[in-house]
């Protein structure tokens, strides 16, 4: 059987990455076809009912930033808010939200539904057909043919997936679902290089058997802020995680099991993530730690499943369970089902361009853990870019690219497709070179023109940006023309240790000093009648304090930026025949072979090329 219809766009996968590439394909004008397992479980989350969290946040608000999905959807399902990190910078900044399970699934779903140029199909994907290099459609398990001029793979742990528990081991994607076993096969036979990751997931709790009044609690905070620029109300009702810990007890219990363990007996052959380890994994590594931090996190408001995040194993279930028996707080628990491992096939992400297109078959994109990322935040991102360059390849567009100093999506995407990746890549805030320039706070200010521009963020989101940018500027040309009157600031100057004043100055150049915030200058009448009369939103408030708390080091890292994108804007061409370089390093010649960046800039972060290498790479090309 043969689909009548050939589609712009055809979606392999229903997870985080599918489900920003479906929605940012068919919002910008494609014919989009979502292929999945099983429409039941689109946007599961797998793992913790959590977005956001450190340097994850910030990729979520970028995603939010260009007209994505994630951060919407996020919002409508949040129990508790929290901004990780406020003690420090505002570079360090991360907004974390705890969401219902079932709500964010179903929010999801009614979005995709919503948009009347998705197409959705219960089925697995067993092949996709090619003509001269190009792809051409998609047959399914059932062996329906369906015709497409752009493919998108988000296949999460599916491809050639195994579960671990103990001693046993058996096929699946993910607990209760079926593995998919031909695309591997077929990618290898295409010309691509494959390997093996493995990922885990805790034990789920009965909340019903917890003894919490020992635990220590962890509220959201009293002032919640949204994920998305977009949404106006706050959380209501917000739902506490608690804390408790492991033991030497626990830990000994946990060896026990050790001789059975997957990963210790070498079954498991794939690498998990290093930063976020299993049970077994921390107490082995950190050896000299008594205890490790375990987090009880509720999967929705209205069940009494529990996450215990910290808790990743794959030892046998009777372990499992009297290991936890033996934790604070958990002495009477009972579990829901068992934490288990997953193996499963991976595709290293240096077979892609910096669009997430392959270098080897035209029009066929890879997102997800399939380039060898975990997380669904770095899943996300990887989606919306796949699904807006699928878009622009089907209508013979432009590509979409965002550069390092773009946003976190940019770091992450340029990161897998120079350096690769041999273990799950998780992003951190220290991967990027310049993150006091790529804030939470400011993702709008760089990316949603960006995304109008377009077509992907509508029109109202450049109003809200508009307004936000007008009152930063109308406020910031206030502190620097108002002054504030010793009289009115000394007393809180004193208070926090900064030295007093001894005449009027800009508010400004008070702002200025370290911990000094603007609410501190509230004692200042004519800033708070500015304000009000002004209407100042929160967020512009906020930009303002940044940017003049903060100007020299922006300024500073915009002029780093300048001179990469000067490196950026040198091209190299796609047929430069660098075997002809022989006065580069032999390994700096096999990896720009392998790699073929197309500029200096991306040849420059590619590991092993020295920047020698790069100077005589320079010469070559009369520069």
């Amino acid at each position: 059987m043969t689909l009548e219809e050939t589609y712009d766009v055809i979606v392999v996968g229903g997870g985080h990455a599918g489900c920003e590439a479906a929605h940012s394909a068919a919002t910008l004008g494609s014919k989009v076809l979502l292929v999945t397992q099983n429409l039941e479980t689109l946007a599961r989350m797998s793992c913790n009912p959590a977005m956001g969290g450190v340097a994850k946040g910030q990729i979520i608000r970028e995603i939010d930033a260009l007209g994505g999905m994630s951060g919407i959807v996020t919002d409508a399902s949040s129990i508790q808010f929290r901004m990780l990190n406020k003690s420090k910078g505002p570079a360090m900044w991360s907004p974390r939200a705890q969401c219902d399970r079932k709500v964010f699934e179903r929010e999801w779903r009614k979005t995709l539904e919503e948009n009347r140029n998705i197409d959705f199909w219960q089925d697995t994907v067993d092949n996709i057909t090619t003509e001269n290099g190009i792809v051409t459609g998609i047959i399914t398990k059932m062996g329906v043919e369906i015709l497409g001029k752009s493919i998108v793979l988000c296949n999460g742990t599916f491809l050639n997936g195994l579960i671990h528990l103990g001693k046993k081991n058996y096929k699946g994607g993910r607990s209760g679902e079926p593995s998919a076993e031909g695309i591997t096969k077929q990618l290898i036979e295409l010309g691509f290089t494959h390997g093996r990751m493995k990922t885990g997931t805790p034990p789920r709790l009965d909340g019903r058997t917890i003894d919490y009044s020992v635990t220590e609690e962890q509220a959201g905070d009293e002032e919640t802020v949204s994920f998305s620029y977009m949404t106006k109300e706050k959380i209501k009702d917000q739902h506490s995680c608690f804390i408790t810990y492991t033991s030497p007890e626990v830990h000994a219990i946990l060896k026990e099991g050790f001789e059975d363990s997957p990963m210790f007996s070498g079954r498991i052959k794939g690498l998990g993530p290093r930063y976020c380890p299993s049970i077994e994994d921390k107490i082995e590594r950190f050896a000299t730690k008594e205890r490790h931090q375990l987090f009880i996190e509720p999967e929705g408001r209205d069940t009494i499943e529990i996450y215990l995040n910290g808790f990743s194993t794959s030892l046998p279930e009777d372990v499992q369970l009297k290991a936890l028996r033996k934790i604070k707080g958990l002495e009477k628990v009972k579990m829901f089902r068992a934490g288990y491992a997953i193996e499963y096939d991976y595709f290293p992400p240096t077979q892609l361009k910096h669009t997430l297109e392959t270098k080897l078959v035209n029009n066929l994109f890879f997102c997800g853990q399939i380039n060898g990322t975990t997380g669904y935040e770095e899943a996300a991102a990887q989606g919306l870019m796949a699904g807006i360059n699928a878009h622009q390849n089907a209508y013979e567009k432009d590509e979409f690219i965002l550069s390092r100093s773009d946003a976190y999506i940019g770091v992450l995407i340029d990161d897998l497709i120079t350096k690769g990746t041999e273990e799950p890549y998780r992003m951190f805030t220290s991967r990027a070179e310049y993150r006091l320039l790529l804030r939470q706070d400011n993702a709008d200010i760089r990316l949603t023109k960006r995304g109008y521009e377009l077509g992907l963020a509508k029109k109202e989101r450049m109003l809200t940006l508009e307004e936000k940018e007008n009152d930063t500027a109308s406020l910031i040309k206030f502190l620097e023309k108002q002054s504030i009157d010793p009289e009115d600031v000394n007393p809180t100057l004193e208070k926090k240790g900064s030295s007093l004043l001894k005449q009027k100055v800009k508010i400004k150049s008070v702002l200025s000093r370290p911990h000094i915030t603007i609410t501190d200058l509230y004692v200042c009448k004519e800033l708070v009648n500015f304000l009000n009369q002004e209407k100042t939103i929160p967020a512009a408030i906020e930009q303002a304090e940044i940017e003049i708390k903060y100007g020299g080091y922006l300024n500073k890292e915009k002029e780093s930026v300048a001179k990469l994108t000067r490196l950026e804007n040198i091209k190299i061409a796609e047929d430069f025949e660098f075997d002809k370089l022989h006065s580069i390093s032999t390994e700096g010649r096999e990896k720009l072979k392998a790699i073929q960046p197309k500029t200096i800039g991306h040849a420059s972060r590619i590991s092993g090329v020295s920047p020698s290498d790069i100077n005589v790479l320079l010469i070559y090309l009369g520069r």
